[in-house]
């Protein structure tokens, strides 16, 4: 159900399973771990992951699932996760374009993405009270760094599902578009990416990461930024910027 198209150094990869709202199984998870790496191995100069039909990702595939039998550690823990870590690292600028639904793995495989674009209706929330479940796939983190502890709560509580446009006016996510619209500025928006200063686009992917996780000061990030600026300004596109501004033409970058 995992489909990847490379064109002119841009991957696509798309969730094929609109007839079950592309919710995926561990197969599924699977095949999308080895997509992100033979686009990885392509070296791609962007990403972006879309799902077919009519919703993003309506999260895991439960249809089958005896919750009796259920490795809930093995499929979050060793199949999930170590997927969501591999889409985060990926070596390029990655985007990802979301209609409909949007919930449990999905949302995990948006939080995992570098630059979100979603269309006005999608479905965003935690659907799990309905299945004496709670969130997963990073959703407390993502709700709670951006809502707050009441907001994150709420959503827990009561089920309710914010719009696409709720939940980029509330900091979720990057931009919100018309849902014929999104795939569109997605796919644009990385083809411009793959023409860009691709080792500069990931000192700042890295850098984010770590204000994310290592929760860094002000002054540890400048001292970051400096450090990175430092190793940039040795490579063959620091050069070309600089000397395409200096003599007032378009850079042509090569990604390194």
């Amino acid at each position: 159900m995992i489909e990847l198209r490379i064109d002119d150094g841009v991957a696509e990869v798309v969730l094929n399973a609109p007839e079950r709202l592309n919710a995926l199984d561990e197969d599924a998870l699977h095949e999308l771990s080895a997509a992100y790496g033979r686009a990885a191995e392509a070296g791609v100069r962007a990403l972006v992951l879309r799902g077919e039909g009519r919703a993003f990702c309506a999260g895991r595939d439960i249809s089958t699932v005896d919750p009796v039998t259920d490795d809930v550690p093995h499929y979050l823990g060793d199949v999930l996760t170590p997927l969501l870590r591999r889409m985060s690292a990926f070596p390029a600028p990655t985007f990802a374009a979301a209609r409909g639904a949007c919930l449990g793995v999905g949302l995990g495989l948006l939080i995992a993405t570098d630059v979100v674009y979603v269309a006005d209706d999608a479905r965003v929330g935690s659907p799990f009270a309905a299945l004496g479940a709670m969130l997963d796939s990073g959703g407390h983190a993502l709700f709670y760094e951006r809502l707050g502890a009441h907001r994150t709560l709420d959503l827990v509580y009561t089920g309710r599902l914010l719009s696409g446009a709720e939940a980029v006016a509330a900091g979720l996510f990057s931009r919100a578009f018309p849902a014929d619209e999104v795939e569109d500025a997605a796919m644009d928006a990385a083809r411009s990416a793959a023409t860009g200063a691709t080792a500069a686009f990931l000192a700042s992917k890295a850098l984010v990461a770590r204000l994310r996780d290592e929760r860094l000061g002000l002054w540890d990030a400048v001292a970051a930024e400096n450090a990175g600026q430092a190793a940039l300004s040795a490579t063959v596109d620091y050069r070309e910027g600089f000397a395409a501004f200096q003599r007032r033409r378009a850079p042509s970058f090569q990604g390194r």
